[in-house]
């Protein structure tokens, strides 16, 4: 049976996946309606809709924080040290898919503040474990 970390740390990687695919599905239907041609994409979307904006911010933001957080996910699974971090994987999952709705919704001011606010429980989680698996090792 999977760990809590591991399936945390999958459905991490799978959400990331995800909002890729979101985008992309997204700008193909643009370029398909020929309301956008296939070069004229950047990576943060700044030509397009504020939606198709934050989309593309909300995904470099997992991307971003993927090989930090999920990197301790995966020091403790590969030295049998997840029982660190199982009691708070899933707390940390729901954090960052928190994260994402909340930046896909909006930029007003209280929308960035609970952003946040999910973001440092994230942060919190993973400094608490980068301790643990520290002083265990």
């Amino acid at each position: 049976m999977s760990s809590p970390t591991a399936i945390a740390l999958t459905a991490f990687i799978g959400w990331t996946l995800l909002l890729l695919t979101l985008m992309e599905v997204l700008r193909t239907r643009l370029v398909l309606a020929r309301k956008v041609p296939a070069n004229a994409f950047t990576s943060d979307n700044a030509n397009l809709s504020p939606f198709m904006q934050r989309l593309a911010r909300a995904h470099a933001n997992c991307i971003e924080n993927l090989p930090v957080l999920g990197g301790l996910m995966l020091v403790a699974i590969a030295t049998d040290r997840s029982a660190i971090t199982d009691p708070l994987a899933y707390l940390l999952l729901g954090a960052r898919v928190f994260q994402s709705l909340m930046h896909l919704a909006s930029m007003s001011a209280l929308a960035v503040t609970i952003r946040f606010v999910a973001f440092a429980v994230q942060l919190a989680i993973g400094l608490y474990w980068a301790c643990l698996l520290l002083a265990s090792a």
